[in-house]
C-alpha cells in the first residue's frame, strides 16, 4: 500500500507538497521565537492567535479533518473564520488555509460555528452560522470545490445563502446559531437542529428540508428547558446499548439510545433519551437538564465547552472534541500571543448501566508514550507521598489503579453533601479524611509550594458507597492572575469493589483526568510559576487515615506531536 501523502509529510517533517510548503518549525515555540512554558506538546492548537469551538470534524477519504473557530489577527475573540487542519492519526497535524472567511454581507460579523454533513453519494457540506454587522445570525452552506480532494482544501459558499434566517418573530436573531450535523428522517426528509432561546427558555430549534436548500421550521423544537438559558453548540446523535461501537443510523430503534447535548452555563450538559424518527420526537429517558440531583456533563472541570462529536466510520467509533478555554486572563493571552486549546479527542460510548456516557482518550495518543515507569503493589500508609521518577512530569500520561481496604469503617455521607464542587472545596486535598484524599499531585514543585491535586474520597451512604473525585487547584500557581477554582463530581460506580482507577494526562498547562475507567472526567487549566518544564514533579499520595495500595501504576513521558505550519507558494497550486 502506498504511504499517504500526509503521513510522508509527518515523517519528513520538512516537505514541499504541490502548492503548500511545510516547515519543521516546532509549534511549542512562541510566535516571537521564544520558549513558552504554557504551550502544549500534544494537544491541538494553532501556531498563534485565538481559537475556540471545534467545528465539523470528519473522516474523509483517509484523512481526518478538524475545523475550528479562529481569529487570524489576534489572541482575543473576533474576526471569526473557520480554521482547518488535517491529520492521518488525530495526533499529528498539518495546518491548512482557512476553510471559510467572512466575505459576504450575511457573515461580515463572522463565520460562526457549525457542522459537516455527508450527503448521499459521499459529498460533504458545511452547515454554519453567519453573523452580519448587526449580529443578525443566519444559517449557510458551503461545498468543497473539488470533492475528489481528500484534503478538502477549498470551499465554495452556496449561492442560496442564507438558507435559514430568523424569520419567526419569537426567535432572537442574535441568539440563533450553531447548526448540528443533519440527518434524514424515515421519509428521507433532512432534519437539523439550531441552538437558541425564546423568553429565556433554551432550545434546539428543528428545521426540515427535502433538498438541503429550502428549510422549514418545525412547529415545536426537538427539546427545550426553562432552567438553562441559551443553548449553544447543540449536538444530537445515537449511541449503542451494550457496545463500545459508535453509531450513525438515526432510524435505528433497537439497541439504541440518543444523546442530546447543549452548551450552557459554562458547561457541556447532556441528557439521554429515545428518538422517534416517524414523528421527530425526543423523549428524555430519566432526568432532564438541571433537574434532580443528576447533572450529566461531558466534563466537570471549568474550561471544557462548545464540544462536537463525529462518527469515525473507519474505526466504528464516536469521537468527541471540545474547546478548552484559558484561565489566566486576556492580558496574558495577548502577552502569549495565543489563546485556546482543543481537548484530547475522546471516544464516547454508553455505560453498561445505560445511565450515562463513558469517555476515554483515543488509542492513537498512546503512540507518543516513551520512558515507561512502573510501580506495583506498594502500600500507601496515611501521610504517604511517593515521587514518580524517570519521566518528564510536565508532559506525561499516568495510569494508576488503587486497591482499597475494607469499606466498613469509613466516613458517613451527610445528607446535605449534594454539591460535589462545594464538597471538594470544603474537603480539599489538605483536609485529612478516613478513606481519602488519595490520588496524584501533578505539576508540583519540589517542596509542593505549587501543585495541582487530583484525588478521591470514599464515603458510606446507607447501603452503598459514594466516590467523590476532585481537582484541587488552590495551590496550582503562585500567580494571582489565575483562576484557581476547584471542581469535582461524584463518580457513579454501581458496585464499588476493591479498586478504583485514575488516568491523568499532563501537558504543561492542561490536565485531563479520567476516573473510574472513564466514568467521570475533569479538565483543568493550570499556570505554575515554579513547577515548569524540568522543575515539575509528579507524586502519588494518601492523606486518609486508612492505608491503601498502589495495585499498579504505569507512567510515561509523552513525545511532542508534530503540528506542521505551512506557507503557500506565490503560484497557486493544489495540495496534492
Amino acid at each position: 500500500m502506498a504511504m499517504p501523502v500526509i503521513l510522508a509529510v509527518f515523517l519528513c517533517f520538512a516537505a514541499v507538497s504541490g502548492g503548500v510548503q511545510t516547515t519543521g518549525v516546532s509549534l511549542n515555540e512562541a510566535s516571537a521565537g521564544t520558549k513558552q512554558p504554557y504551550r502544549t506538546a500534544y494537544h491541538f492548537q494553532p501556531q498563534k492567535n485565538w481559537m475556540n469551538d471545534p467545528n465539523g470534524p470528519l473522516y474523509y477519504k483517509g484523512v481526518y479533518h478538524l475545523f475550528y473557530q479562529y481569529n487570524p489577527y489576534s489572541a482575543i475573540w473576533g474576526n471569526m473564520t473557520w480554521g482547518h487542519s488535517i491529520s492521518h492519526d488525530l495526533v499529528n497535524w498539518i495546518h491548512l488555509e482557512h476553510a471559510l472567511n467572512p466575505t459576504e454581507p450575511y457573515e461580515l460579523g463572522g463565520c460562526y460555528s457549525g457542522s459537516v454533513t455527508m450527503l448521499p453519494g459521499g459529498r460533504p457540506v458545511i452547515f454554519y452560522t453567519g453573523a452580519d454587522t448587526q449580529n443578525f445570525q443566519s444559517q449557510n452552506l458551503a461545498f468543497p470545490k473539488d470533492p475528489s480532494d481528500p484534503h478538502l482544501s477549498e470551499w465554495v459558499k452556496s449561492p442560496h445563502n442564507p438558507v435559514i434566517a430568523a424569520t419567526d418573530g419569537d426567535i432572537d436573531p442574535s441568539n440563533f446559531r450553531d447548526p448540528t450535523t443533519a440527518w434524514q428522517a424515515a421519509d428521507g426528509t433532512w432534519q437539523v437542529l439550531i441552538g437558541g432561546k425564546i423568553d429565556g427558555r433554551g432550545m434546539a430549534f428543528l428545521y426540515q428540508s427535502k433538498d438541503f436548500v429550502n428549510w422549514t421550521k418545525s412547529e415545536k423544537p426537538l427539546h427545550s428547558s426553562a432552567k438553562t438559558g441559551m443553548w449553544e453548540c447543540p449536538d444530537f446523535y445515537p449511541v449503542t446499548i451494550n457496545s463500545k461501537d459508535g453509531a450513525e443510523n438515526y432510524l435505528m430503534k433497537e439497541n439504541t439510545k440518543f444523546i442530546l447535548k447543549a452548551s450552557f452555563l459554562d458547561h457541556d450538559h447532556y441528557v439521554l433519551g429515545f428518538y422517534k424518527a416517524e414523528t421527530n420526537e425526543f423523549e428524555v429517558d430519566t432526568t432532564d437538564f438541571m433537574e434532580g440531583n443528576t447533572d450529566w456533563r461531558y466534563d466537570y472541570g471549568s474550561k471544557y465547552y462548545a464540544s462536537k462529536t463525529f462518527f469515525d466510520g473507519e474505526k466504528r467509533r464516536r469521537i468527541l472534541w471540545a474547546w478548552i478555554l484559558e484561565a489566566d486572563g486576556r492580558a496574558n493571552d495577548k502577552k502569549k500571543g495565543w489563546s485556546g486549546l482543543q481537548s484530547l479527542p475522546r471516544v464516547v460510548w454508553l455505560s453498561t448501566s445505560g445511565k450515562q456516557l463513558m469517555q476515554w482518550p483515543i488509542q492513537e495518543i498512546e503512540s507518543l508514550r516513551k520512558d515507561k515507569v512502573e510501580i506495583q503493589g506498594k502500600e500507601l500508609e496515611s501521610g504517604s507521598l511517593v515521587e514518580v521518577d524517570g519521566i518528564t512530569a510536565a508532559q506525561a500520561d499516568v495510569e494508576v489503579l488503587f486497591e482499597l481496604p475494607k469499606l466498613e469503617d469509613i466516613e458517613q455521607m451527610e445528607p446535605s453533601w449534594i454539591d460535589p464542587q462545594l464538597l471538594c472545596a470544603q474537603k480539599n486535598a489538605a483536609e485529612e479524611g478516613t478513606l481519602g484524599p488519595f490520588g496524584l499531585r501533578v505539576l508540583a514543585s519540589k517542596n509542593l509550594t505549587e501543585e495541582t491535586v487530583i484525588f478521591f474520597r470514599v464515603f458510606k451512604s446507607h447501603s452503598r458507597h459514594i466516590v467523590l473525585m476532585c481537582n484541587d487547584l488552590s495551590r496550582s500557581s503562585l500567580s494571582k492572575e489565575v483562576d484557581k477554582t476547584s471542581f469535582g463530581t461524584f463518580v457513579d460506580i454501581d458496585s464499588l469493589q476493591e479498586n478504583i482507577s485514575l488516568r491523568t494526562l499532563i501537558d504543561h498547562s492542561i490536565v485531563e483526568s479520567f476516573g473510574g475507567e472513564g466514568t467521570a472526567c475533569i479538565t483543568a487549566r493550570v499556570y505554575p510559576t515554579i513547577a515548569v518544564d524540568k522543575e515539575a514533579r509528579l507524586f502519588v499520595f494518601n492523606k486518609g487515615s486508612l492505608s491503601i495500595k498502589i495495585s499498579k501504576l504505569n507512567a510515561w513521558s509523552m513525545k511532542e506531536a508534530k503540528r506542521v505550519p505551512f506557507m503557500k507558494r506565490r503560484k497557486p497550486g493544489r495540495l496534492v
